[in-house]
């Protein structure tokens, strides 16, 4: 289950990277901000995760 969510994680990163780049692009500081707070929310995932796999050591 962790590499799923894993990759979760990297998949909220991207969409949110595209996201905010499009928003720049067409001049939306909306669609900017929620791409940022899509990238935010993969990071923090992929935090968790990462924590998980220490504690399991």
């Amino acid at each position: 289950m962790s590499g799923e969510q894993k990759a979760k994680a990297k998949v909220e990163q991207a969409k949110g990277k595209a996201q905010e780049a499009t928003g720049k692009a067409v001049g939306n500081e909306r669609m900017t901000a929620k791409g940022r707070a899509e990238q935010a929310k993969g990071h923090a995932r992929e935090a968790k995760e990462k924590m998980k796999d220490r504690f399991k050591e």
